[in-house]
């Protein structure tokens, strides 16, 4: 009974080691020809619609969503022609290039870094100068008035 598990075990740890070995095969036939296609075509079409894009304008996700989509779905596409997989760890880094270059400046959130209108911004800055005010006059008039005190 023993030696039937052992060799039930051997044998799936023989299938999955074969698989994981043509994942490995297949991934590594696709890195410089998978990197070069996606430069070639997905990248190269990106770069020339940022550049006519304004530059202060790359952080804005309304003017660059549709741009990132279709980078997006070009190296999926493209790993999908070529069979291999996706994401995987080229696009990865494919992506990361495509951040650093033209999103570096951006915020998390993707929008524009600007100040709140004044009608928002005023009550942050007014209210704690007057309770400030307020409770140092309160201190003092409080000091003044030591009657009743103990």
């Amino acid at each position: 009974m023993g030696s039937q598990t052992g060799g039930a075990l051997h044998k799936q740890t023989l299938v999955w080691f074969v698989v994981a070995a043509s994942q490995c095969v297949s991934v590594l036939a696709c890195g410089s020809h998978y990197e070069n296609a996606i430069e070639e075509f997905c990248l190269a079409k990106f770069r020339l619609v940022m550049q006519e894009l304004d530059q202060k304008h790359w952080c804005s996700w309304e003017d660059t969503v549709e741009l990132y989509g279709e980078l997006t779905n070009c190296t999926y596409l493209v790993a999908q022609k070529m069979e291999c997989y996706w994401p995987n760890r080229l696009v990865d880094e494919f992506f990361i290039r495509v951040h650093k270059h033209y999103f570096h400046d951006c915020s998390v959130s993707g929008r524009l870094l600007s100040d709140p209108p004044n009608r928002i911004l005023g009550p942050f800055i007014v209210v704690p100068i007057l309770v400030t005010l307020l409770m140092t006059a309160l201190v003092v008039w409080r000091s003044k008035r030591s009657e009743g005190i103990v």
